[in-house]
């Protein structure tokens, strides 16, 4: 997995976003009895992101907090509106979680020094720790959401004992799930930093991110989580993980592939304009569950929508996890 691009923001694009013949989706499907969805937001988003996907959701996680490059202190710059949405989610009877991450914004990446620093000292693991727990507290959250990416071997060990500290300092009642990259074996899942089993002791949701199977920059052009990849990593995790703690990721976004190379990150919508404004043919492909189309100037796009989203609510449900994981909301069709 490469995900830089995953969370790069593209400037909207100045196009008219009038239906095109594939269709726009109103909405992709509310959530079938029993089945939880977590919707990751941006700090900065609007509260009304959240107000119109509440129907759709049991949880939203605040993008919100971040591990300095020391390793031993966090930054919080939209603590303001992070607290907006958290009122937000509360108020529509959400369970809301802030997110802890190691992405930064002066790299453009996650960052893997700042991550080796905390999860190689039981010093700085117990100070964040306790920083998560009292901005928990503060903030009125529900519980943390640990998406701590780039994890190497050598840290998985750090990474278990992170959330079990974490756990131990969180107040009462309050919730650590944990996002973990895709893979297809428990070798691969161990060279990524994972101990699943020890994880799935310890965290109370594992969130699964499938999704970036192939992406600009680290990969030719192709779906962003085909169906059979979901479930193959999915049931490698589950070997080792309850399918009451795991959660199948869906990335409700696309991408671009330049023919001489590069590419971005789209919304659903801006896919669709760009598609309808170079009068282009979208193909649906089934196997994959995705969009793909190829523009008049060889630029090539995937993208996952509504449509692509109920199918991923059925494999959850045919894989009998717990529920689903969007990235992210204001990029996917509206989930309600």
């Amino acid at each position: 997995m490469a995900p830089t691009l995953r969370r790069a923001v593209v400037a909207v694009l100045a196009l008219a976003a009038a239906a095109a013949p594939f269709g726009v989706p109103a909405s992709a499907q509310a959530r079938p009895a029993g089945l939880d969805v977590t919707g990751w937001v941006l700090s900065g988003d609007s509260p009304a992101v959240v107000q119109s996907n509440a129907s759709g959701l049991t949880t939203v996680s605040v993008d919100g907090i971040t591990l300095r490059h020391s390793g031993r202190a966090l930054a919080n710059p939209d603590r303001a509106n992070a607290l907006q949405l958290t009122r937000t989610g509360h108020a529509a009877g959400l369970h809301v979680e802030l997110v802890l991450s190691n992405y930064s914004n002066r790299i453009g990446d996650f960052d893997r020094t700042a991550l080796h620093r905390l999860l190689s000292s039981p010093r700085h693991r117990g100070r964040i720790a306790g920083q998560l727990a009292r901005a928990v507290r503060q903030g009125g959250y529900d519980g943390v959401n640990v998406d701590l990416e780039l994890v190497g071997r050598r840290d998985a060990g750090g990474l278990v004992a992170f959330v079990r500290t974490l756990q131990s300092r969180m107040p009462r009642a309050r919730t650590v799930s944990i996002d973990v990259s895709a893979q297809t074996s428990r070798a691969a899942y161990l060279d990524h930093g994972y101990r699943l089993r020890q994880l799935g002791r310890v965290a109370n949701v594992i969130d699964l991110m499938t999704y970036d199977d192939h992406g600009p920059g680290w990969s030719g052009p192709g779906p962003i989580g085909p169906l059979a990849w979901q479930r193959a990593a999915m049931t490698a995790l589950l070997d080792q993980v309850p399918a009451r703690k795991a959660q199948l990721g869906f990335g409700g976004y696309g991408y671009t592939w330049a023919p001489k190379g590069g590419g971005g990150t789209v919304t659903d919508a801006e896919a669709r304009a760009l598609v309808a404004a170079d009068h282009a043919t979208p193909t649906w492909n089934t196997a994959a569950g995705e969009w793909t189309a190829r523009l008049s100037d060889g630029t090539v796009l995937w993208w996952a929508d509504g449509r692509s989203y109920r199918l991923r609510l059925q494999l959850a449900t045919s894989l009998g996890v717990r529920g689903v994981a969007v990235w992210r909301l204001g990029s996917v069709d509206r989930l309600s």
